[in-house]
């Protein structure tokens, strides 16, 4: 396999997880990088996820790795930042963590593949790209749900 299929490989299973998330939430591309041998691919969510809400997101998350036979491998329970971390039998690694304001991050590192040139994900971003910008803003939308402050 090379990193242009892994990199397909990834984002199939970031599409499968925010699939998984009801009500839905909208989300950005975050940078693709690539090393010697291995390729991560990147999604910022842009919906606020509330403080109240983080461990109901985080538990959605994590059963959807499950259901797709990832092994969770850690968890965060920080109130603030929680986090968890999952691999599955292709060596792929799979994350969320939670940063400033309720911004979730999504990251799949795929296991080391043969180097090829690696083509942007195809899968339309539900948020704006942010394209040009150095840095992908805070979350800025807004959710009935996830961005209240009740459990």
């Amino acid at each position: 396999m090379n990193m242009q299929k892994a990199a397909e490989n990834s984002d199939r299973m970031l599409d499968d997880v925010f699939q998984a998330i009801h009500p839905g939430v909208s989300w950005t591309h975050g940078p693709t990088t690539s090393g010697g041998c291995e390729v991560t691919r990147r999604r910022t969510v842009m919906t606020v996820i509330s403080r109240e809400r983080r461990g109901g997101f985080l538990g959605l998350v994590d059963r959807q790795f499950q259901k797709s036979g990832y092994r969770v491998d850690a968890i965060n329970n920080d109130a603030e930042y929680p986090a968890i971390y999952a691999k599955n039998d292709e060596g792929y690694s799979v994350s969320l963590r939670f940063g400033g304001d309720g911004q979730a991050f999504f990251r799949v590192d795929s296991p080391c593949v043969e180097k090829s040139e690696v083509a942007e994900s195809t899968t339309p971003a539900t948020a704006p790209t942010y394209e040009g910008m150095e840095h992908i803003p805070r979350p800025n939308i807004r959710s009935a749900f996830w961005s209240a402050g009740a459990p």
